[in-house]
């Protein structure tokens, strides 16, 4: 049974198998009711309906009343697709026979009617209406029948990782969905992971999904879902990057699924060099698209036409997509997801994503980050797409902390950096790195003009290469070695 909930089913590899009996837990304000809701209403039919049984939670009035604010949420549906029910006069005074009446009322409604899926909510209070024994057995009692049948069925409960493997809700449970609540700075997280699912079909890891008007929506873990690395067809032919001066010192230019990474200090150029390398796509006939998580649409649009480049009309024409990420709601997931989906939609032939730096600060996963960026390049990769990447260093030095141990994964590494004149300051460029191919490994100066950024000649007397000092220019005495003058 497909959950109707974006992104859960890909984790279900298709959904939750018919007759299966699972544990939704999570403590309060975690999101089990509205994901158990968005279910029904998915998967709710006029034939099959859901139903949605209440013990001693809030009362049904209160309930609707939460869902309103919710595009799955259909009044209309009320009654002849979804069905609330409150259990409270099955528990309240206590009554002969302990669960035995409730339990036969599930079972004889599920048999009679045969919904899709079914939802007790909360099945944990069960326990303070039987002792372990009786709930055992009214739990194997309804496990049991169940299994019989096609109808899902969902017990939500406001348990804590440590009661998930003592509960005998659990040991009876074909699955188990934990959802979870990350307080965190600078915004907090929510993450889901499957703990259970008899047949081992799920994706495993945490998955994080956010709630919003339309509900729950869930950002699978990307490296869960890349498969092993295999080596892509080789693609055909170079690109052209659009930078004046660069093919001279990369003579045999970028490949059309290279992966591009460009380091330098901020202000240094690496947004301008970026959106040029993606403006040279556009005028290409290619589909791009540019990740920022700085600079809106409005403002790249305004940049690019400072310089005389016409994004405006490619971006409404479908041919450029300008993913913004506000840096409050940055995630590794959402990303890659945002990545992933465009891949689908569109033939995407160069993805920009700036910057890297931004984002392993931002979401403050650094163990996760390098398994993380394997799977981002290797998505890209696979996909056959040019990829370029932006990540900001600090002055002077030639790799960035974010991105330690992983240069490997990028064909072409790219290094913007100030440097010190006389009488002031200058910017420039070099080669770092070209996978198995020849390039060049002169210092060349770099100028950003009103059409651009501008490779020039290679710099001469320059100490500090290497990033352990400032770069500097000597005067012409320095250089043939005549004393400063005093």
């Amino acid at each position: 049974m497909r959950t109707g909930v974006p992104g859960l089913d890909l984790i279900l590899n298709g959904g939750l198998e018919l007759g299966a009996v699972v544990v939704v837990a999570g403590a309060p304000g975690t999101g089990k009711t509205i994901l158990a809701q968005q279910i029904c209403f998915a998967a709710g039919t006029s034939g099959h309906k859901g139903v949605y049984y209440t013990t001693v939670s809030e009362p049904d009035t209160k309930l609707v009343r939460h869902l309103e604010p919710f595009a799955f949420y259909d009044r209309a549906s009320l009654g002849s697709r979804v069905e609330h029910i409150h259990l409270g006069d099955f528990l309240r005074p206590a009554r002969p026979g302990g669960l035995e009446p409730l339990v036969s009322e599930i079972v004889r409604k599920t048999l009679e009617e045969e919904p899709a899926v079914v939802v007790v909510d909360s099945a944990k209070m069960l326990h303070d209406f039987a002792d372990e024994r009786e709930l055992r057995g009214a739990l194997y009692d309804l496990t049991g029948r169940f299994a019989e049948t096609d109808t899902v069925l969902l017990l939500l409960g406001e348990y804590t990782p440590e009661e998930l493997g003592r509960g005998v809700e659990f040991s009876l449970a074909d699955g188990i969905i934990q959802l979870e609540y990350e307080v965190r700075e600078p915004v907090d997280r929510r993450t889901l992971r499957i703990v259970k699912m008899r047949g081992g079909r799920d994706v495993p890891g945490r998955h994080t999904f956010q709630i919003d008007s339309d509900g729950i929506r869930v950002f699978p873990r990307i490296e869960a879902l890349i498969p092993a690395p295999a080596a892509p067809a080789s693609a055909v032919g170079r690109i052209r990057s659009g930078i004046p001066g660069l093919e001279r010192l990369m003579p045999s230019g970028m490949r059309r699924d290279d992966a591009t990474l460009v380091m330098g200090p901020s202000g240094a150029g690496k947004t301008t060099f970026s959106l040029r390398w993606i403006a040279q796509g556009l005028e290409d006939g290619e589909t791009c698209l540019y990740v920022t998580f700085q600079d809106t649409a409005a403002h790249l649009m305004d940049m690019g036409a400072a310089f005389g480049w016409d994004l405006s009309s490619a971006r409404a024409a479908g041919r450029l997509i300008i993913s913004y990420v506000a840096m409050g709601d940055l995630d590794l997931d959402v990303l890659a997801n945002a990545v992933r989906t465009n891949l689908a939609e569109h033939p995407i032939r160069r993805i920009v994503i700036d910057s890297l730096a931004e984002l392993v600060l931002a979401d403050r996963e650094w163990d996760r980050f390098p398994a993380y960026m394997r799977s981002l390049v290797g998505l890209v990769r696979t996909a056959g797409v040019s990829f370029m990447a932006t990540s900001e260093t600090a002055v002077g030095a030639i790799t960035s902390q974010s991105l330690e141990g992983l240069m490997f994964l990028f064909d072409n590494v790219i290094d913007l950096r100030y440097i010190e004149k006389p009488s002031g300051l200058g910017r420039a460029l070099n080669i770092v790195k070209m996978r198995n191919r020849p390039h060049e490994m002169t210092l060349n100066q770099v100028t950003i003009t009103d059409t651009g950024l501008i490779i020039g000649d290679p710099l001469e007397g320059v100490t500090g290469r290497l990033g352990w000092s400032a770069l500097r220019t000597q005067s012409p005495a320095h250089q043939t070695g005549s004393p400063p003058a005093s």
